[in-house]
């Protein structure tokens, strides 16, 4: 199937009560447009990276109690995982669409990272939209919008990157569920790769 994009119906899935009953709606409903995302944008992504960028799909497997909030489609260098590497991601939270560059805990690119955007700051501080924001904690849907991110915003996030074994940080944009709804795949899929365009150079600081 190609992406026809995310409708109310998707978004809904996030208040379906209990584990079971959420999975089984999520497999149903969203998952099978994330992975025609995935597929769909697999060939740009590889293109603007210089390499080959595996899709992976979020399937929510180490879940056994608490039903997910979120949900998501990742591509990465790996064709055996993503969360070690520094990636892209498109998924949805009940109340907005994001899509953003992440590196979570896992990653040992996270130092790297963070001594590159240290070094390079005023430039990244003026490349990326005011409308971007930050955040590090993949598991929240809250983050701080990149215009009120200031020097010493920027130091606490270096620093803990740095020191702080669980720290990580995903930047990119948020597409609140009404807007997101009123766009087809087409038109999504197009804010989705300018998106990833913008977001390369923090890409190319994890290396």
């Amino acid at each position: 199937m190609s992406f026809t994009g995310f409708d109310a119906k998707d978004f809904d899935v996030f208040t379906v009560p209990g584990l079971e009953a959420r999975m089984d709606a999520l497999i149903e409903n969203v998952r099978p447009k994330l992975e025609a995302l995935g597929a769909e944008l697999a060939p740009f992504v590889s293109a603007i990276c210089g390499e080959e960028m595996f899709v992976h799909v979020a399937k929510h497997a180490r879940r056994t109690v608490n039903p997910p909030v979120d949900t998501w489609v990742a591509w990465a260098a790996g064709k055996r995982g993503y969360k070690a590497l520094p990636h892209f991601e498109v998924g949805m939270f009940e109340s907005h669409v994001f899509v953003i560059f992440a590196i979570i805990y896992e990653s040992p690119n996270k130092t790297v990272f963070a001594g590159h955007l240290e070094q390079q700051l005023p430039e990244i501080r003026k490349q990326l939209p005011q409308s971007f924001y930050w955040s590090t904690d993949h598991m929240k849907p809250e983050g701080t919008p990149h215009e009120q991110m200031d020097s010493e915003a920027f130091a606490e996030l270096i620093r803990k990157l740095k020191q702080v074994k669980k720290a990580e940080v995903m930047c990119g944009l948020r597409i609140p569920r009404e807007e997101a709804s009123r766009m087809n795949g087409e038109e999504l899929s197009g804010v989705i790769q300018n998106t990833f365009e913008t977001l390369l150079p923090l890409y190319r600081l994890s290396f």
